[in-house]
């Protein structure tokens, strides 16, 4: 049980860290809300009507597929660094990968969800 509590100290110690910090800052931060300082912040133009709109779903879906097709993209280069020393049995595995990237961007495009309306 001794090994135990050097980790139960450690996390008792970063709760109190952070639970200090939260407490001390409120208690020396200035709290003025004024109408200027809790409006939208829009490239420093003034807010034009309402900001709770709706917006299209497609938005989100549409970057997130970017996101993730980038990220996916950025693990091909250190396979590609090191694929003399990996041999066949990674580049089965990377056929494999690149087949669910395909087949991901493939029903993604049958869904209508890269298409910019």
């Amino acid at each position: 049980m001794l090994e135990y509590l050097a980790i139960i100290i450690f996390i008792v110690a970063g709760i109190g860290i952070v639970l200090f910090t939260f407490c001390f800052s409120r208690l020396i931060r200035p709290a003025n809300p004024y109408p200027e300082k809790t409006i939208n912040y829009e490239c420093a133009e003034i807010p034009q009507g309402h900001s709770w709109i709706q917006f299209n779903n497609r938005f989100y879906i549409f970057g997130l597929i970017f996101v993730i097709f980038d990220v996916e993209a950025v693990f091909l280069f250190p396979w590609a660094v090191a694929f003399g020393q990996l041999g066949l049995y990674a580049l089965i595995e990377m056929v494999i990968f690149i087949t669910i990237l395909f087949y991901g961007i493939y029903y993604a495009w049958r869904k209508g969800a890269l298409q910019w309306v």
